[in-house]
C-alpha cells in the first residue's frame, strides 16, 4: 500500500509539474504553444524510445512498433489544446479543469459501457462535476471560455488516450509508438 501511494504521488507531482512547466515557456513568452508541444512531442520520442531500445536490448528482444494512430491522435490533440490553453490560463485553473475533465471523460464512459459506480466514485464525479460549475460561475474570477474549453478538450483527450490504452499488453511500446507516430500529426 505504501508502494502504490508514493508511486501515486510521484505520478500527480510530475503531471503539476508538467502544468507549471508549460505555464513558465508559456507566460515568460520564451515559446509558443505550437513549439512547446513539438518540444514535448520530440522529447516524448527520444526519452521513450531510448528506454524502450535499452530494455529491449538487455532481454534480447526486438522492438516491435506498437500503438496506434488513434491513439496518437488522442496524445497530440492533448498536447496541443493544452499548450494553447494556458496562454489564457492560470496553472492552477487549467489543472483543475484538465483533472476534472480527465476524470469525467472517463467515469462517463465506464459508466455508458456497464461499469457500476460506487458510492466513492460517485461521490467523486458529483466533486469534479460541481468544480467545473464552480469555475464557471459568475462573480468569481471565471476562466476565459477559449481556455476553458481548450483545456477539457485536451482532458477528455487525454481521458479517451487513457481509456484506448487500459488494455496493452506492452505500455511502453504502446506509448513509445504513440508518441512517434505524433509527427503527422504535427507536420
Amino acid at each position: 500500500m505504501l508502494k502504490i501511494s508514493l508511486l501515486t504521488s510521484i505520478a500527480l507531482i510530475a503531471l503539476a509539474a508538467n502544468s507549471v512547466l508549460c505555464r513558465l515557456a508559456l507566460g515568460a513568452e520564451a515559446m509558443d504553444p505550437v513549439s512547446f508541444t513539438l518540444v514535448r512531442l520530440l522529447s516524448g520520442v527520444l526519452a521513450l524510445m531510448a528506454l524502450l531500445w535499452g530494455i529491449n536490448l538487455k532481454n534480447k528482444q526486438k522492438g516491435v512498433p506498437a500503438g496506434s494512430y488513434k491513439s496518437a491522435g488522442m496524445l497530440f490533440l492533448y498536447a496541443i489544446a493544452f499548450s494553447i490553453a494556458y496562454l489564457d490560463l492560470d496553472t492552477g485553473i487549467g489543472a483543475l479543469i484538465l483533472f476534472g475533465s480527465v476524470q469525467l471523460t472517463m467515469i462517463t464512459v465506464g459508466i455508458f459501457t456497464g461499469q457500476r459506480l460506487h458510492t466513492v466514485e460517485w461521490c467523486g464525479l458529483a466533486l469534479a462535476f460541481s468544480g467545473f460549475v464552480y469555475l464557471v460561475l459568475p462573480g468569481l474570477s471565471t476562466p476565459s471560455v477559449f481556455g476553458f474549453v481548450l483545456m477539457t478538450l485536451a482532458g477528455v483527450a487525454w481521458g479517451g488516450y487513457t481509456l484506448m490504452g487500459r488494455g496493452s499488453q506492452n505500455p511502453l511500446a504502446d506509448t513509445a509508438y504513440n508518441f512517434f507516430r505524433t509527427w503527422p500529426f504535427l507536420l
